[in-house]
């Protein structure tokens, strides 16, 4: 088999990437992975192979991530490490076409079966003043701290909802760096609403993992409950918040702030190789419809971890499994584990349970996923809310009329950062739901493709 042909192509190589890699290449699969990062582990685990010094800070649960990285490497998976895969298409009746690029040039890739296991992203959080330097958000400030050790200028606060700003808090706290506040914007209501899946919750793996990491996090910061309005204030450079609580509006001196209100799948590979997809109410996300071995409606296009929904490394590590075994039983019937399949099923549902209660509880609220008109929701072309409904209110019946006249995500992210705020926003002028509004439209290149690398598509791999 030549050096631009796979058996298996996987996008990825976090928790689900690498688990699907280790069972594809261990049956016989030429199996080939790759990713944006220098190394394995994704942004889970993102430079565990080479961070063990930081594993007082970062934690047990990062540093178990070393022992999958490890496996993965003597997979014999071939790992194609900064690339960014930019295109999948059907090649004829059997197999696929994946464009590729990478520092210095583009090329394709022609695999049987592919696997998208690109993990999740931040979802938006647009507030006024989140486009100064010094507003960045907690994942991407977490990244640098497990890229390099790279910690942030105070006086640093955190904001928003879910459990990433209190690990991050205790993992900034153990490295000896000050959080002057953390304003959780988590609404009270939300209780009364997860409620009901508490006992789910108290079941799980998370429970005690979560207890124990609210109070670490409590021991070293101040936190700040029942946060309804935030703002960040400044000229040219953050310099302060701006946030209410209880009816009293509030401020504080800030270098850093860093936002977030957790995680959606990553769905733009998804969406522009012609996999279907759905909003997920509870979740409040587009997610693809999966068959249970996580095959698309795509044949021969499966798709794994938090790509297919949010629930954590646990998931994604058997979700991968599910999907590699089930692309081996076709690729390679004799090698077939049947038994291995139904282990892996059964320890999926282990691994989710719990989510629901998460799920309700962080639920964002509407004020910060919905802003008002005089926020800049897409940073790329710099659109403001008020522009989006005002085109919905002319009669713009979705995110692929309002990019055709105002450009929001039209940009280099492609809709990253502002789909989700535009499709909503959209969704609460015409009082139509998130389904029916649908995510703006994507095609390939869903990754920017400089000319230089078109113009090496052609030459031999390595």
């Amino acid at each position: 088999m030549s050096a631009q042909t796979c058996d298996l192509l996987i996008v990825g190589a976090g928790p689900a990437g690498m688990a699907a890699a280790i069972e594809a290449a261990q049956a016989g699969l030429d199996v080939v992975v790759v990713d944006e990062g220098s190394g394995p582990g994704g942004q889970i685990y993102r430079a565990v192979l080479a961070q063990s010094a930081q594993d007082a800070v970062l934690g047990a649960d990062y540093a178990a991530g070393r022992a999958l990285g490890e496996a993965f490497v003597q997979s014999g998976a071939r790992h194609v490490q900064q690339a960014s895969a930019f295109l999948i298409e059907k090649a004829g009746t059997d197999g696929f076409s994946v464009g590729v690029s990478t520092p210095d040039r583009a090329r394709l890739w022609q695999a049987r079966m592919v696997l998208i296991a690109t993990g999740a992203l931040e979802r938006p959080f647009p507030i006024p003043g989140w486009t100064l330097p010094g507003v960045m958000s907690a994942g991407a400030a977490q990244s640098l701290l497990k890229q390099g050790g790279i910690v942030p200028e105070g006086p640093l606060v955190l904001a928003g909802t879910g459990p990433l700003l209190y690990l991050l808090a205790a993992q900034y706290a153990r490295a000896g760096v000050k959080v002057a506040a953390l304003l959780d914007t988590t609404p009270a209501l939300n209780w009364l609403k997860a409620l009901p899946y508490l006992p789910g919750f108290l079941a799980s793996a998370y429970a005690w993992k979560g207890l124990g990491l609210l109070r670490e996090a409590l021991r070293s910061t101040r936190v700040i409950r029942g946060v309804n309005a935030l703002a960040a204030l400044g000229e040219g450079q953050l310099s302060g918040l701006r946030f209410c609580k209880g009816g009293y509006e509030m401020r504080m001196e800030a270098r850093t702030l860093l936002l977030h209100q957790g995680v959606v799948p990553q769905v733009n590979l998804a969406m522009a190789s012609g996999v279907s997809h759905g909003w997920h109410g509870d979740r409040l996300a587009f997610e693809p419809r999966l068959d249970p071995c996580g095959e698309t409606n795509v044949p021969g296009l499966f798709i794994a971890g938090d790509s297919s929904g949010i629930s954590g490394a646990d998931v994604a590590r058997q979700s991968g499994m599910i999907a590699a075994l089930a692309i081996i039983a076709r690729l390679r019937p004799d090698a077939a584990n049947a038994d291995a399949l139904r282990a892996a099923q059964a320890g999926l549902v282990r691994a989710q349970r719990g989510r629901a209660f998460l799920d309700r509880l962080y639920r964002p609220a509407d004020a910060f996923r919905i802003p008002a008109d005089d926020v800049m929701i897409c940073r790329c072309e710099e659109v403001r809310a008020g522009e989006i409904r005002a085109l919905s209110r002319r009669g713009a019946p979705g995110p692929n009329q309002a990019k055709a006249f105002s450009r929001a995500g039209m940009g280099p992210c492609q809709g990253r950062l502002c789909g989700l705020t535009v499709c909503e926003i959209m969704a609460q002028a015409s009082g139509k739901t998130p389904d029916e509004i649908g995510h703006v439209r994507l095609r390939p290149p869903v990754k920017p493709v400089t000319l230089a690398q078109w113009a090496g598509m052609n030459e031999a791999a390595d």
